[in-house]
């Protein structure tokens, strides 16, 4: 085996030594920028920086080819070190910019660069503060704790999200008022991947469409409605109707969460699968919505049984 990738590609081609120099650097990478695992793993690893390596060799059009076109350009080790990380650098960025959560990153990043109120600080990773927060201020907190913070600022709300096209000023003003609000509490500057996370957990932009069965325990909120929703007629321009409105309003995570709010951000978290951060901003949310809108109704019982049998009509 030869000392170095550098002389196993002056030798003959790509080896280990080689594959073993990617490895490490696609490491040092994602370390650097806080770019996310490739698709199909959670968390970064080796398999995961193998399945990088993997996906920039079988690129097509490129492909291996990428190895010899850094090799050609090398004059020794460090100089192929220098020219792969720039490779694997924006091998990253393109895979990134392809992801649901690197179109947000790039739409608030474009809102917060047309406004004077934000600042972007050089280098890497993409961070962004407030235009009068010091300087060297950086937060170094709990992402958690960002997610609990957007999850109390109330009065703003998402009703149309467009994959494309101008964003809609209503839009504009919901983002921002929450990016402000996250920023002024952090008293620094928030990577540009962790404030979307926040946006996503907030208005659940990302949320896929789950199908899950629901199953009501003893006690639940589920239980309660569903006695009185056996003597209750459907009435479609009563609470059916009602029913239905608050319903094309929920998130697929808002859904089956449904029958279960008498329970802990703990317990949604498990049911939904995301962190408990996440399933806080959740509940809260739903609460919040079903407070409002069943308040002004004459029987909120007949309307809550008829949101929970849409809950079980939505079970596979």
């Amino acid at each position: 085996m030869t000392d170095s990738a550098y002389e196993e590609l002056q030798n003959g081609g790509f080896g280990p030594a080689t594959l073993e120099l990617l490895r490490r650097l696609v490491h040092q990478v994602r370390r650097s920028t806080g770019f996310p695992p490739p698709e199909g793993h959670t968390v970064w690893s080796d398999d995961a920086a193998y399945d990088v390596i993997s996906a920039m060799l079988s690129q097509e059009g490129a492909g291996q080819r990428f190895v010899t076109t850094c090799f050609t350009q090398a004059a020794d080790e460090a100089s192929l070190e220098r020219l792969f990380l720039a490779s694997i650098r924006n091998f990253l960025i393109d895979e990134a910019k392809k992801t649901p959560r690197g179109k947000l990153r790039r739409r608030i990043a474009r809102l917060m660069g047309e406004d004077t109120a934000y600042r972007k600080l050089p280098g890497s990773p993409p961070r962004w503060a407030l235009a009068d927060q010091a300087d060297g201020a950086v937060w170094q907190g709990d992402l958690d704790d960002l997610i609990a913070h957007a999850a109390q600022v109330r009065g703003v709300g998402i009703t149309r999200w467009n994959h494309s096209g101008p964003t809609p000023q209503q839009t504009v003003h919901a983002l921002k008022t929450i990016l402000m609000s996250v920023l002024r509490h952090a008293q620094g500057a928030v990577r540009e991947e962790d404030l979307a996370k926040v946006l996503e957990a907030r208005f659940e932009l990302l949320a896929p469409a789950r199908f899950t069965a629901l199953y009501a325990d003893e006690g639940t909120v589920a239980e309660s409605v569903e006695r009185h929703a056996a003597a209750v007629a459907p009435d479609p321009t009563g609470s059916e109707g009602v029913a239905e409105d608050i319903w094309q309003r929920l998130s697929p995570n808002e859904r089956l969460l449904l029958p279960y709010l008498d329970k802990d951000a703990h317990h949604a978290a498990q049911l939904l699968e995301i962190s408990q951060g996440h399933a806080a901003v959740v509940r809260s949310n739903l609460k919040t919505m079903l407070y409002h809108a069943l308040s002004a109704d004459d029987d909120p019982k007949a309307v809550m049984a008829a949101l929970l049998r849409r809950c079980g009509e939505a079970a596979p």
